[in-house]
């Protein structure tokens, strides 16, 4: 039950980047929104040459247009109401369009979660079974795992925002992040958490645990088969299409479990939140800068569409 003489709160306000000087959040903003810029026009170069070039039809290519497409819809939830809030201190936002960023911000982000585990297993089977590659990873098996993927985040989403938005808010109405996000707003809660809280720990284990226990699994099968290999230069070939995903694999789920997969005793919202910042700005440049603009047939397929011709083998 609610706490007596208690005010039930109608906003949230974002205490964001508020601890910073201006000179500081003006920098911050110049800089967050020239990498958002660069995170939303390479992924949409990205998705533009998959499209149009025949040669990227290909399952791998199919999988990292899907991302480049979540990527842009997770960093829409977040970005621009964090940009603002860099020049704005203190910045309002009322119960539903809390709950409404908060749905977005975890459909996209368990999405990405799924959708790089099906990249993971696109290379485990592109490696260990290459034969027939193209009978396991058909348009239908691409189709349907990515779907699943979205079909889980929007589950996850909804069991989250559900749990969390059914408690009463009362009196504290200053959220300790610049987005909505789980655990500061069970702090703001009037009445006991723990349900929550243990609903929350259990969906972050489904979604982070559980999709790197299976990319951890794809690798290792991938690594045994790579070093049966005979020539180096295929070795070197082999782990050449996995080290990007793996980079990637590697930086969204070590910033995502640090903050979801942290015990309660040793949570700080100050440092959720800077990590945060890891996760919402940078990393999804990574996927346009380090998995796309790095592989040779990316780039020569950009190469065709600007009239050039493609880089020599």
């Amino acid at each position: 039950m609610p706490r007596p003489n208690s005010t039930a709160v109608s906003e949230f306000i974002f205490e964001g980047f508020s601890s910073f000087k201006w000179q500081h959040r003006l920098i911050l903003f110049v800089v967050f929104l020239g990498l958002y810029f660069m995170t939303l026009t390479g992924n949409g170069i990205i998705v533009t040459i998959i499209l149009l070039d025949r040669h990227l039809h290909i399952p791998m290519y199919f999988f990292l247009s899907a991302l480049s497409i979540s990527e842009t819809c997770y960093t829409l939830a977040i970005i621009p109401r964090m940009l603002s809030g860099l020049l704005r201190l203190y910045q309002s936002i009322a119960i539903p369009e809390c709950a409404t960023q908060l749905f977005f911000y975890l459909t996209f982000g368990i999405h990405n979660c799924f959708l790089l585990t099906a990249m993971g297993y696109d290379r485990y089977v592109a490696i260990c079974n290459p034969l027939r590659y193209s009978v396991i990873m058909g348009k239908s098996a691409c189709a349907q795992l990515a779907c699943g993927s979205w079909a889980i985040g929007l589950g996850m989403a909804i069991t989250q925002v559900t749990s969390v938005f059914c408690l009463p808010f009362c009196d504290a109405s200053v959220i300790s992040h610049f987005f909505c996000d789980v655990r500061p707003l069970l702090k703001l809660a009037c009445v006991d958490t723990t349900v929550n809280e243990i609903i929350n720990f259990v969906v972050s284990v489904c979604v982070l645990v559980l999709p790197m226990g299976l990319v951890f699994i794809s690798y290792v099968l991938i690594i045994s088969t790579i070093l049966k290999i005979a020539s180096a230069e295929g070795r070197k070939k082999a782990f050449a299409t996995c080290a990007s995903h793996l980079t990637v694999v590697i930086i969204h789920y070590g910033c995502a479990s640090i903050i979801y997969l942290k015990p309660k005793s040793h949570s700080s919202l100050e440092q959720d939140r800077l990590i945060s910042v890891t996760y919402t700005v940078i990393t999804p440049l990574l996927n346009p800068v380090v998995y796309s603009l790095r592989n040779k047939e990316v780039k020569d397929a950009l190469r065709r569409a600007l009239g050039k011709k493609p880089l020599s083998t």
